[in-house]
């Protein structure tokens, strides 16, 4: 269970705390002997990154902020570092913990606080037989003694609570979560946050002709759904709606052109774009941003069977466009493409899509970056790349240019569905772009969208990735339209 968060005035004699130091000095609040400051002050001049001090009534961790890298650079080694306390915070079975700084960085508690809330996430309520460690648990309340007010720590309490949301969505197995159930998923984060849900069945995406979306679903028994989301406050800041496209193949399995070797390892994974969208309502939603914010999920598993679509095919999509299939692999596009094209009927600011979408990305980038592209203006890019650093969901920007879209050109078609195996992040950007009647910003998260080991707080397989990026992108836009700037 996450812990709570709330703030506090002052430290009791008898809490445990951690306290984030960036000089030479202890402050006395810790009310250390002499000797137990002398043994921290001596573990961290060699090159610790903390020292646990054990007293009879509780411990005292002192983390070593670097006063030598840029903020935001410090701002993620103390999220690192909280990662790396958790077990041990853990054995020491706290009922709870204050966190608390002394002339560090602006934000050095929050962060550390979350690194350790994002840590502590576990998917295990399948397991029968759970690991309890002896009895030991987390501790049930984090206190924070820090200068920052009700409505930042009500944003890291509401960021929190979305990404454990989104990983129990990304982690849950295809025979828990098909399509339908996503969508029943996703009706509930509404109904908790506040933004109103759309769910469209089978009947109507086949009234609307979105034959991409319809098309992927051919080899599924489990029938489709389009999702849309929606959070109008009473006085939203933009005049036109910023509208996110989340893919949701619930598992691909890679259709006919089956994946093989270990590549349907996870695949389960391959909705995070729509469970990133999810939490980016919900969060958009239970914080009050004053914005018109639009989610769109397209949802399906990606099978073989019954009437599987084939290499060959030729597809109307909802913008009356044709796509020539070249591999059935590439469905993520496909039922994106629809979503995107549905997009323009709320004649947007923006659409920003997200999305697992190609293995190029992430042998591109790794784990480290989040694939960027499109032709939006410039100050949406500029500010991603900004929130990126801040919460390090960095993202690295790919080049737009045109000639990549003579990649994709089809002889029997409008456009195919791939090009070649060179520039595959690009060409499956550039294919999205054709059904995007406003501004595109195309967010490939292939490498950080599923993990196979830990990344300190971000764990393996479902990671939320981007979510806290777009949360964050939404907060500081709405606040760039308040001042006017």
């Amino acid at each position: 269970m996450k812990p709570k968060i709330s703030r506090i005035s002052q430290i009791s004699p008898d809490q445990s705390v951690v306290c984030i130091i960036a000089t030479g000095d202890i402050p006395e609040s810790l009310k250390l002997s002499k000797s137990e400051k002398e043994y921290a002050l001596k573990r961290l001049s060699e090159k610790e990154e903390y020292v646990v001090i054990n007293s009879y009534f509780r411990q005292t961790y002192i983390v070593k902020a670097s006063g030598e890298k840029e903020d935001y650079r410090v701002i993620e080694d103390l999220r690192k570092i909280a990662s790396g306390l958790k077990k041990t915070i853990r054995s020491n079975n706290h009922r709870e913990l204050v966190i608390t700084s002394d002339n560090t960085v602006k934000g050095a508690v929050e962060a550390f606080t979350e690194g350790l809330l994002l840590s502590i996430y576990s998917f295990d309520k399948y397991q029968t037989r759970k690991d309890k460690e002896e009895g030991r648990e987390y501790p049930q309340k984090l206190l924070l003694l820090t200068g920052s007010g009700d409505k930042e720590l009500a944003w890291l309490e509401t960021v929190t609570d979305a990404v454990y949301m989104t990983r129990d969505l990304i982690n849950e197995p295809v025979n828990h979560l098909n399509a339908p159930l996503l969508a029943e998923e996703i009706k509930k984060a509404g109904a908790s946050a506040g933004f109103s849900v759309e769910v469209m069945n089978k009947g109507k995406i086949e009234a609307l002709k979105m034959g991409g979306l319809l098309a992927v679903n051919k080899g599924s028994i489990d029938p489709p759904v389009f999702c849309v989301l929606e959070w109008k406050p009473a006085k939203p800041l933009n005049t036109d709606p910023l509208v996110f496209v989340g893919k949701g193949i619930v598992y691909d399995t890679g259709g006919l052109n089956i994946k093989t070797g270990d590549y349907m390892d996870n695949m389960k994974a391959d909705m995070a774009g729509a469970a990133a969208v999810t939490g980016i309502l919900y969060t958009a939603a239970k914080t009050g941003i004053p914005l018109h914010v639009i989610g769109l999920v397209p949802a399906t598993d990606n099978r073989p069977g019954q009437n599987a679509y084939a290499q060959g095919d030729i597809i109307t999509m909802y913008n009356k466009m044709t796509v020539e299939i070249g591999n059935t692999d590439a469905e993520g596009r496909m039922i994106l493409a629809d979503a995107i094209s549905y997009a323009s009927k709320f004649k947007p600011e923006l659409i920003i899509d997200i999305a697992t979408l190609t293995g190029s990305a992430a042998m591109t980038y790794g784990n480290l970056a989040i694939a960027a592209m499109g032709n939006a203006g410039r100050k949406y890019f500029d500010l991603l790349n900004e929130c990126g650093k801040e919460v390090y969901e960095r993202i690295a920007e790919l080049p737009f240019w045109e000639e990549y879209g003579e990649m994709i050109k089809s002889d029997v078609a409008d456009i195919r569905n791939v090009g070649g195996r060179e520039a595959g992040a690009i060409t499956a950007g550039k294919f999205l772009e054709n059904f995007a009647e406003y501004p595109l910003i195309h967010l490939d998260i292939a490498g950080t969208g599923s993990l196979k080991k830990d990344d300190y707080y971000r764990l393996k397989v479902g990671t939320a990735s981007g979510l806290r990026l777009l949360a964050t992108f939404l907060k500081r836009y709405a606040e760039s339209l308040a001042n006017n700037e």
